[in-house]
């Protein structure tokens, strides 16, 4: 009996259909394998008592000291500054207030004089870096607000200075 390729692929399929039907019926136990479980991984929350907001980075900038009646800026004033342009320029709605400050020697006028050039020296700078000038706002306070007392060169060194204010409006 010969038969057409319809019916052989038909009986195989049969053949196949029984033969899984046996094997799914028989008494012999299916070799056990081992499940594993495994659970999704769900990232660890952190407590809730160490969830902050993110705050917006801080700098402190560094005081500003200039020579005996000078407010011409050196390198490492430069150096300062620069720092102080690439954070105003992150940071673009923090304004600096510029305080210039002098030592006790000079009158009162004059201190005050030069207290602002001070301030304006290092606007000045700032500015050719790229800060808005309208960001940072000066004020001289002359000798009025000395950082230390003495009426010595290691005193008054310390009062030849700039100053800065940082706020955020």
């Amino acid at each position: 009996m010969k038969l057409s390729r319809r019916s052989k692929q038909a009986l195989n399929a049969l053949m196949l259909i029984t033969t899984l039907a046996i094997i799914g019926c028989s008494d012999d136990p299916a070799p056990e394998e081992p499940v594993t479980v495994t659970e999704p991984e769900v990232p660890a929350a952190p407590p809730e008592d160490t969830i902050t907001e993110p705050v917006a980075p801080t700098f402190d900038p560094e005081t500003i000291y200039f020579a005996f009646d000078d407010y011409t800026l050196n390198a490492e004033a430069q150096n300062a500054l620069n720092q102080l342009s690439d954070y105003l320029k992150a940071q673009s709605s923090t304004v600096v207030q510029i305080e210039g400050h002098c030592d006790e020697r000079g009158s009162i006028e004059y201190n005050l004089a030069l207290g602002e050039r001070r301030a304006q020296s290092v606007k000045s700078y700032l500015v050719q870096l790229g800060v808005d000038p309208a960001r940072l706002p000066t004020i001289s306070y002359g000798e009025e607000k000395p950082m230390t007392d003495g009426t010595n060169e290691s005193a008054w060194s310390q009062n030849r200075r700039a100053e800065f204010v940082i706020s955020n409006p």
